[in-house]
Order: C-alpha cells, then structure tokens, then sequence
C-alpha cells in the first residue's frame, strides 16, 4: 500500500481577481447565483463542502479579473456573513479582509410580506440590518417593519 498518496487536490493561483473564501457550504451556490457569476466570461473556480477547521465544511469561489463594489460586498454578506474576501494582483495578495454586513440596505433584497407597498407599487425596498438576541442576522423593512430571517430573503 502507497502511503504517499496525494490527498489534497491543489487549485491554481489566480494571477488576478478575487477568491470569496469561509463561505456556508449551503450558500456557495446561492452566492454565485446573487452575484450573476453564472453568466459570467471569467475563469471561475468552486469548491464547495472542504474541510474546514473553522467551519468543519465551506464553500470557496475564486473569480479571475473580478473585483467586487460595495453593493456586490454587502450582497455577499448577506448570504454569506461569515465569508472573507481576498484580492490579488499578481499573484499577491493586495487585501484580505471579512465581510460586514451593512446597517441599512436598499434596492436588491425582495420584502417577504405580500401587503408591503414594495411589492404592491413601484417603491424600492428599504432594510435596517439588525441582529437578534441570538445573535442571528435579521433585515427590518422600512415600509412595513416586518422582520425576516436568512432563510427568507429572495435577492431582486
């Protein structure tokens, strides 16, 4: 029996880009599909349900020639509050830092309460990101001051 057998699958540097590391292995494929990565021309890598020591299992998304705006970053804290994101430049590593969800967000979250005007008229959607006494994050609609949890946020 070999015991040298090669038990990691090494992915290729990207040379420029970002990599979305730490995300939920149950939102890798949800962060890929808010961010429109789908459609996109870019070398993409996943992985999805690694071995993590933090996490026992997450998600990595390495996106070539791709750096995120706010609105994208505060779309991936959303999805994913526990993600890290990684930019590089040649190969090296210009930043690092954690996602932070935003305090208020508008204009890419769906209100889940039918009666709310958002969904009745032509209103933008409003939240106020707030945190529950569990620790969980929650969004507060401006409109009609329902409170939904993760599981019910449905992007625009």
């Amino acid at each position: 029996m070999d015991t040298n057998k090669r038990k990691e699958l090494k992915v290729s540097a990207i040379r420029n880009g970002t990599v979305i590391d730490h995300i939920p292995a149950t939102s890798t494929f949800q962060v890929i599909k808010i961010l429109g990565l789908e459609s996109s021309k870019n070398q993409i890598y996943v992985g999805n349900h690694l071995d993590s020591k933090k996490f026992g299992s997450k998600g990595i998304i390495k996106i070539s020639n791709k750096y995120f705006e706010k609105d994208e970053i505060n779309k991936i804290a959303l999805a994913a509050p526990s993600a890290t994101l990684i930019e590089i430049k040649d190969y090296d590593v210009i930043s690092k830092s954690k996602v932070e969800a935003p305090t208020h967000i508008e204009k890419i979250v769906k209100c889940f309460n039918p009666k709310c005007v958002t969904n009745n008229q032509d209103i933008e959607t409003k939240f106020k990101v707030i945190t529950d006494h569990h620790g969980r994050m929650k969004l507060k609609c401006h409109y009609c001051e329902k409170t939904m949890g993760q599981d019910n946020i449905e992007f625009l």
